[in-house]
């Protein structure tokens, strides 16, 4: 599986390289999310700009991400192309994952919800 790692302090960007989410890169994806959160990481956004085509088993890596890191943190897709985006919707998962336009949005978005966080820790809630 080729992709970029940009590891910050408040969040993980993986950047998927490859323009097929199939079977031959799902285990890869999925096993990635497990590391990552075995390393400790909260809150990760997926970019799937470069992705063009996903099937049943890249939808699959997808939700390992989503249940992996929404327990205790974000998981954010973003750059969807048009079939992953139609694929997604025609599942009915578009109400279950965190989808915004762009990497750029994602990442606001964290901190954005990093910032709730420490507000109502604040708070004593």
């Amino acid at each position: 599986m080729r992709f970029e790692k940009n590891v910050e302090e408040k969040y993980t960007v993986i950047k998927l390289l490859e323009e097929k989410l199939d079977s031959r890169i799902s285990p890869s994806l999925k096993s990635e999310f497990i590391n990552l959160s075995a390393l400790g990481a909260k809150n990760v956004i997926l970019d799937l700009e470069a992705v063009k085509y996903a099937d049943s088993s890249g939808l699959s890596s997808i939700l390992t991400g989503n249940r992996i890191f929404n327990h205790d943190g974000t998981f954010i897709i973003c750059g969807l192309s048009q079939h992953v985006n139609k694929l997604i919707t025609i599942s009915h998962l578009e109400t279950v994952l965190n989808i915004l336009p762009t990497c750029d949005e994602a990442i606001e978005a964290i901190f954005m919800d990093e910032l709730e966080d420490e507000i109502t820790q604040q708070e004593g809630f």
